[in-house]
């Protein structure tokens, strides 16, 4: 069962707000605007939906082209002449801004992850793209979740990148995982990692949902990985 979304703080919110000195793989955590469209009383409203989404790598040279995110952001996105845009903060503090298009996805909530590929690579030297976790995240290691949540707290609605730096993996299959991790509406799509022994933060899952006092669910990438490794191969130069 997935778990609701809600924007109350909590008590023992274990989430730390980003400044810019914080962990480097950090930066490759970006906001994602998606314009959808929804009927409603016979006509097509329109929307913004705001999520978070993360850079990876294939581990080459030539920067990164290739994004993810979660389906459901994507789910009401149909009007093909507006722009999806992925924006990022390189190192020096600017502003790095790309558009997006989705190029796979898993197609429901049960599935709930989106490969998207930018306009153009964002260079190493501005944002590095984090390598992916060659297998499933290991159960009895720690994890962390990053993203643009819009609680009123932490969140700044949105506008601050939040991130719990160190919380359990509670249960995980191929298409979903659990931990204890802390995260509100914003945060989907956003970055699950988790640190080798060398060191290494790798990306082991995308943020599904949570309910913002301590259980957040995500999609393990080991669930996509085919389709990711050929999105990844399709996008060097």
């Amino acid at each position: 069962m997935l778990l609701l979304w809600v924007l109350s703080p909590a008590a023992n919110d274990s989430r730390q707000s980003v400044t810019g000195s914080e962990l480097p793989w950090l930066r490759a955590v970006g906001k994602l605007e998606v314009p959808g469209q929804r009927a409603r009383n016979g006509h097509q409203a329109h929307f913004r939906e705001n999520c978070s989404a993360t850079l990876v790598s294939s581990g080459r040279n030539g920067g990164a082209r290739i994004i993810l995110s979660a389906w459901h952001c994507l789910e009401f996105y149909g009007d093909l002449s507006k722009p999806i845009v992925f924006t990022l903060l390189s190192v020096t503090g600017e502003t790095v801004t790309r558009e997006a298009v989705r190029i796979a996805d898993g197609g429901s909530m049960h599935a709930d992850w989106a490969i998207l590929k930018l306009d153009s690579a964002v260079p190493a030297h501005l944002v590095a793209g984090l390598p992916v976790h060659p297998q499933a995240a290991d159960p009895v290691l720690p994890v962390s979740m990053a993203g643009y949540s819009r609680d009123s707290g932490i969140g700044k609605h949105g506008e601050t990148l939040s991130f719990d730096p160190q919380c359990n993996i509670t249960s995980q299959q191929r298409d979903l995982g659990d931990t204890d991790c802390t995260a509100h509406k914003g945060a989907s799509g956003g970055a699950v990692i988790q640190v080798s022994a060398a060191g290494t933060p790798r990306l082991c899952g995308v943020i599904s949902q949570g309910n913002g006092e301590g259980r957040s669910t995500f999609v393990p990438v080991s669930g996509f990985r085919s389709s990711l490794n050929h999105a990844l191969r399709q996008a060097q130069p």
